[in-house]
């Protein structure tokens, strides 16, 4: 099978209501507007009140409505679904099935994982860590790792101790795009209905670890959020599955 292009979004990209720098057909700044609107206001004297009905008026006469809310959950496999892609990957090829489980296991982001040099492994402590360098916003860190898997990256590596925990024949590191086209391909093999990113191994980790009972605190220091608001939609991802596994339990 031949993997298809993909493409890894973050849930945690939005668009921010309210701050676009320049009005959409012209190129005069908001504040600007502001200035002139105030101007108007100041000229007829009209209290907050007012100036509030005036808005909802003008919002009217323009037929503008609110933009649709930012989603706040994400999606995510459940960890049958995750042991089912691990082991269409490893039916692919044993280095293939290898790369999908440390990216599920360490929550790094494509861009991140594709980075991983072997000197950023620390195998040997207890728990073994990986040092997640070249991240997002400058938050690089060490994320724990099963004793297992680091047995098993003993024995990927063999003689090695330079070079990138995954490379090619040409000793280059694989590109995002080809490990989106792997996890693609897994999923596809795995018969897993659902869109299968890198992006949703990551939150499905997150969700996981949550559902386990991490605190989000910790979660956050694993996922390396810089601001825990990103890590809260998580949260409420693990929130929802809580009401689906009710309903899972009384058989509706």
């Amino acid at each position: 099978m031949t993997p298809a292009a993909d493409t890894d979004t973050a849930p945690e990209v939005a668009e921010v209501r309210g701050h676009l720098e320049e009005a959409n057909s012209a190129p005069i700044a908001l504040s600007e507007i502001a200035k002139q609107t105030a101007r108007l206001w100041r000229k007829y004297h009209l209290d907050y009140d007012q100036t509030k009905h005036v808005v909802e008026l003008a919002r009217k006469d323009l037929r503008l409505t609110p933009p649709k809310q930012r989603r706040r959950t994400v999606d995510r496999l459940d960890q049958l679904e995750v042991r089912r892609l691990i082991d269409a990957a490893y039916r692919q090829s044993a280095q293939y099935g290898l790369m999908v489980k440390v990216l599920f296991s360490t929550g790094a982001r494509v861009s991140e994982f594709v980075n991983i040099e072997i000197s950023h492994l620390q195998l040997d402590l207890d728990p073994p860590q990986i040092f997640i360098a070249h991240a997002k916003g400058g938050s690089d860190g060490s994320v724990p790792i099963l004793p297992a898997l680091a047995q098993e990256l003993r024995t990927h590596l063999g003689t090695r101790r330079s070079g990138y925990l995954f490379e090619s024949n040409r000793h280059t590191r694989y590109t995002p795009r080809l490990v989106q086209r792997v996890v693609k391909a897994a999923a596809q093999t795995a018969g897993i209905d659902k869109t299968v990113t890198p992006h949703r191994l990551r939150a499905s980790v997150a969700t996981l670890l949550l559902d386990g009972g991490m605190p989000l605190d910790q979660v956050q220091r694993f996922l390396r959020h810089q601001r825990i608001t990103t890590t809260q939609i998580y949260a409420e991802t693990s929130v929802k599955n809580v009401g689906e596994n009710y309903l899972k339990v009384f058989g509706r």
